[in-house]
């Protein structure tokens, strides 16, 4: 199948396995044992240097970047840095999966400690597929912490944006990776799940509708829409922490599950509004490899079809930005989608749970009385508030992943440190070894 840029360029051409390859490679990996784990690090640091740096499969790091950024209509700035991020999180892997060790397990079963009786931290499988997200290159930079751990990976690439995975494959296996320890396959919907049925474990990203369809598998880990959260309590002044509010919403091209989707503030939202409003409005409309570009931008029409989705569930809100569309042309059929800010009247409104992949934000009254619940289901929330109660409680909040206390940007993120909960959390368990 062909891929195509934000202007109907074809740029590459994917090819797609069938069911049959599918199986035979789903059984050369778990027919296959890992490196030792020393090996393995090694291998992984030097895919992650290969990756940023070097020619792979005839293409150079620049190339790539560009080819990303006019596929996908990411900026291009934004692929750069997360070429470097990338990198450096797959040199920490290790660094990271060791941070999800409980500090009572060991990881040899044969360690002295088990002579008297110790937890030992064990695989749950030993092969793990992948279906990879589209919307941003980042999400790459998790998956090899599995290989880390001695898993054999398959992954299945986004036909949105393949050129990430492809990358990441060819540097693994030119670091000394077999072909039976990782493996890209390429599928159509059809042939998708049978990727799944042949691991051990799953890894799936996708939208409200993969979460559903995934949720209720305990051998799958669905990654869905991230509904990242501001909120400003009235001890705090929003004016010092504007700068944070602003990049949390536009930061990355405004594309990922950690941007905010909705800030809720204690007071009045609409001097807030005006503060963003002035902020994002001057925000320039460039083509996404333009170094000064910030927007993301996406096929004239698929770009149309999201402005038709906002304004429809923007009904009935109070428009700041964004009200009359979002859709700025490019002339070369590819189009802009810029920044919208809508106002409500409710901290409970339905429109604050909408997520769509560029700087869109639902500013909301919040009162003490109205407690956490439209805090509810949050990758990340930011709390700007001295009050250490309420920080208690959102912490204690089970569908909020993530608590950032303070001046921090909801994008924020740190190897070795959780993002949905630690993916070696799902991968690994602890089994009671004693020996002697």
């Amino acid at each position: 199948m062909a891929v195509h840029d934000v202007a109907g360029q074809e740029v590459a051409e994917l090819s797609l396995v069938p069911p049959l390859f599918v199986e035979h490679t789903m059984k050369s990996l778990r027919h296959a044992s890992p490196p030792p784990i020393d090996n393995r690090i090694e291998m992984i640091g030097h895919a992650a240097e290969l990756f940023a740096t070097a020619t792979l499969s005839d293409q150079s790091v620049e190339e790539y970047e560009y080819r990303v950024s006019r596929v996908g209509g990411i900026p291009i700035s934004v692929v750069r840095a997360t070429t470097r991020a990338i990198e450096s999180r797959m040199k920490k892997a290790h660094y990271s999966v060791e941070h999800a060790r409980p500090t009572g397990a060991v990881t040899r079963w044969d360690d002295p400690l088990t002579r008297t009786g110790r937890a030992v931290w064990a695989r749950r499988g030993s092969v793990f597929a992948v279906h990879a997200a589209g919307n941003h290159p980042g999400p790459h930079s998790l998956w090899p912490e599995a290989l880390a751990l001695g898993y054999r990976v398959a992954v299945r690439p986004s036909r949105r944006e393949p050129f990430t995975p492809h990358r990441l494959v060819t540097a693994l296996r030119s670091a000394g990776f077999g072909n039976d320890q990782v493996a890209l396959l390429p599928t159509d919907h059809a042939t998708a799940d049978t990727l799944l049925r042949g691991a051990d474990l799953g890894l799936v990203y996708g939208g409200d509708d993969v979460v559903r369809k995934y949720a209720p598998d305990p051998l799958v880990l669905p990654q869905g829409p991230g509904r990242s959260k501001i909120l400003l309590t009235e001890e705090t002044d929003w004016r010092n922490h504007l700068d944070t509010i602003v990049d949390s919403i536009s930061g990355h091209g405004g594309t990922g599950c950690v941007n905010t989707t909705a800030v809720f503030i204690e007071g009045d939202p609409a001097p807030l509004c005006e503060a963003l409003t002035e902020r994002l409005s001057s925000v320039p409309s460039l083509p996404p490899e333009d170094p000064a570009a910030v927007l993301p931008v996406q096929p004239l029409a698929t770009a149309k079809a999201f402005e038709a989705s906002l304004l429809q569930k923007a009904s009935g809100t109070k428009p700041w930005l964004g009200g009359d569309g979002v859709v700025a042309e490019l002339g070369d059929g590819s189009a802009v989608l810029r920044p919208a800010i809508h106002q409500l009247d409710l901290p409970d409104a339905p429109q604050a749970s909408v997520e769509l992949p560029f700087p869109c934000v639902w500013v909301a009254p919040w009162t003490r009385e109205a407690g956490i619940a439209s805090l509810r289901d949050s990758l990340v929330l930011t709390a700007i508030t001295h009050d250490a109660g309420l920080v208690e409680r959102l912490l204690d909040e089970p569908s909020i992943s993530n608590v950032y206390v303070g001046d921090h940007r909801t994008y924020w993120m740190e190897s070795g440190m959780p993002h949905d909960g630690y993916l070696a959390e799902f991968l690994m368990r602890c089994k009671s070894v004693i020996r002697g």
